[in-house]
């Protein structure tokens, strides 16, 4: 089954929630909303499941139009960032109430619900009730309600945010093996970038309602359409610098240097270059790079990482490093980032350049954002 968005519009007492949104997702594929709170990721799904309907613009469902076909009548589930079960009901019934209300027989719904507790690890627990499960184990709870379905869509609507960090990186491991073997449509709507590179399949930034950019997760974040699904697509944001190009020079901010060879090929003119993060070296690189003079104006450590918050020629800068650095307020560095892995915009915002792949594979999650 293959669902398609053409053109969809919503709005709520004049407000635009969803503006134009046209996309299309193949069956068996997983695929993320990434955007802010607000961006509209909620609202688009419940679109997708029938629970609201457009002002304009058609969903279609393997072809067939079924924008004014209720909920109730199409084959959908959908799983909520809070547990939601029935507080009365054992873990098998909860898990096996939609089955019961599509009147599956006995023992082909016992054998669902097991089958489906076993692929969440919860098969121990079917016996139990929910005030007698972990966050975790009531989480799974509800995904199993949802997959044991067997629907067509499946929308998960930021289910794992209010879930410790180690059970979100196994859950999310989990969830990718699970819809390996599946013909169903997944949707998955997140605030976070390393959950949208963790997942892998399809990403499709959302902001103030519009589709920014739509395709393979990593393709989306090596190569962004425009400095907003850069900035986007990156936690902390990309850094953006202006950038004049003269001659055989380059000037970065207000730092000239020698036009390195990967940019030749550009005409002469303003545009804006983009730093992601954990780019930023504070030691002497080999290669042509972009030295910078610093001020620290905050060092926050996070675990083993350190965001520092900079400054340079009144330009805010973040850089995140891998391990635990101490320094001190106010305190003067030398940062330096090579050329080949800037990205470079056009002053209207439309990706110019980006960094060659040097890999095939799917980025690290923490490393490359």
């Amino acid at each position: 089954m293959s669902l398609q968005l053409d053109n969809v519009t919503l709005s709520v007492r004049g407000e635009t929630y969803i503006s134009d949104a046209s996309l299309t997702l193949d069956p068996g594929s997983f695929n993320v909303l990434l955007g802010h709170t607000l961006a509209g990721k909620t609202t688009l799904m419940r679109l997708m499941a029938g629970l609201d309907r457009p002002d304009h613009g058609k969903v279609y469902l393997d072809g067939r139009d079924v924008t004014h076909l209720p909920v109730r009548q199409r084959n959908v589930s959908m799983v909520y960032q809070q547990f939601i079960n029935y507080p009365t009901l054992t873990v098998f019934d909860n898990i096996a109430s939609p089955l019961k209300q599509a009147r599956v027989p006995r023992q082909d719904m016992t054998r669902r619900v097991e089958e489906t507790a076993t692929m969440l690890g919860i098969q121990h627990l079917l016996g139990r009730y929910p005030q007698e499960l972990s966050g975790g184990q009531q989480q799974r709870t509800a995904m199993a309600r949802a997959l044991v379905k067997d629907a067509d869509l499946v929308l998960f609507d930021e289910p794992l945010v209010n879930l410790d960090y180690k059970l979100r990186e196994a859950l999310r491991v989990e969830m990718r093996k699970l819809f390996e073997s599946r013909n169903t449509i997944a949707v998955y709507a997140t605030t976070e970038p390393a959950e949208a590179l963790a997942l892998g399949g399809t990403t499709t930034l959302l902001h103030q309602g519009r589709i920014v950019q739509s395709g393979p997760s990593d393709e989306v974040y090596r190569h962004p359409r425009n400095r907003e699904a850069a900035t986007l697509f990156g936690e902390p944001p990309i850094n953006l610098m202006p950038m004049t190009i003269q001659g055989d020079e380059c000037r970065v901010a207000d730092q000239r240097q020698a036009l390195p060879e990967i940019w030749k090929s550009l005409s002469e003119g303003e545009y804006q270059v983009g730093i992601r993060p954990h780019h930023w070296s504070l030691l002497p690189l080999s290669e042509a790079a972009l030295h910078l003079p610093v001020v620290v104006r905050v060092a926050e450590i996070s675990g083993s990482e350190t965001f520092l918050h900079l400054s340079h020629d009144r330009i805010d800068l973040v850089a995140h490093l891998i391990g635990i650095h101490e320094f001190g307020v106010d305190q003067s560095l030398d940062v330096q980032v090579p050329f080949r892995q800037l990205f470079v915009f056009e002053p209207g915002g439309d990706l110019v350049l980006s960094p060659p792949s040097s890999r095939s594979t799917s980025p690290g999650v923490r490393g490359d954002l």
